[in-house]
């Protein structure tokens, strides 16, 4: 199943100037991520601090959830963006799903088209640890890899839990590290919270990051050589 959402125009007032991403203005964006609050979790602040973007925002797992697809949505339409979820296998088990299949969703999901840059999750993810990150990360990567998805860069995203030790924060050497400026963090937190409805005392509303982090990907080769060196540490 997939679902598409279509923005819709609105007036934040929010402070939407701070975040300097590269010399050139962001024109085109496609974030992939594994499940509906991903995409606002570990990149809502650079989605709100760039609203002349074209956004386009996918989830490969949930597409049937009654719950979650339809907040997701909504989170989609909040960011002016467009969007589209399928329904990969989420069951606690975490089965592994073939490279493939995952694949085979993304482009089922994701217009042909060539983009400025695309965001995901990094190889390991962003906690320790689940497995569709991971799997949704290696999928995007090997895409790119063969042109069959098009785009100037690959950011990913930079965040550890030194092995469950903590809550995912921001890995302070990656290539971009933003610290939010505040009323972006609390349009952030409202849609955590309100959007997805998740309670103060929740998981994901403790974890909601002040500052992003992304590391940043011009050619594949580059991607491998950081794969082999920094990956080691995981």
């Amino acid at each position: 199943m997939v679902t598409v959402a279509k923005s819709t125009d609105y007036e934040s007032g929010l402070q939407t100037a701070q975040i300097k991403i590269t010399n050139n203005p962001l024109r085109s964006s496609v974030v992939i991520v594994a499940h509906p609050d991903d995409e606002t979790l570990w990149s809502g602040g650079l989605i709100l601090s760039n609203p002349d973007t074209d956004w386009f925002i996918t989830a490969v797992c949930r597409g049937n959830d009654p719950d979650r697809s339809p907040k997701f949505l909504k989170a989609v339409d909040r960011y002016r963006a467009t969007g589209a979820i399928a329904d990969l296998d989420d069951e606690p088990e975490q089965d592994p799903l073939p490279g493939e299949l995952v694949q085979r969703s993304i482009l089922g999901l994701v217009p042909n088209m060539p983009y400025e840059r695309i965001i995901t999750h990094a190889p390991w993810g962003e906690y320790t640890r689940h497995r569709r990150h991971e799997e949704v990360s290696q999928a995007v990567i090997e895409l790119w890899n063969r042109g069959t998805i098009s785009a100037n860069e690959v950011w990913l995203y930079a965040y550890n839990d030194s092995d469950g030790e903590d809550l995912p924060r921001a890995v302070e050497g990656a290539h971009h590290h933003y610290p939010l400026p505040q009323s972006i963090w609390q349009e952030k937190y409202r849609i955590i919270t309100e959007i997805y409805g998740f309670l103060p005392e929740s998981w994901e509303a403790r974890v909601t990051p002040q500052i992003e982090a992304f590391w940043r990907f011009t050619s594949s080769d580059s991607l491998l050589i950081w794969q082999q060196e920094y990956g080691s540490q995981y």
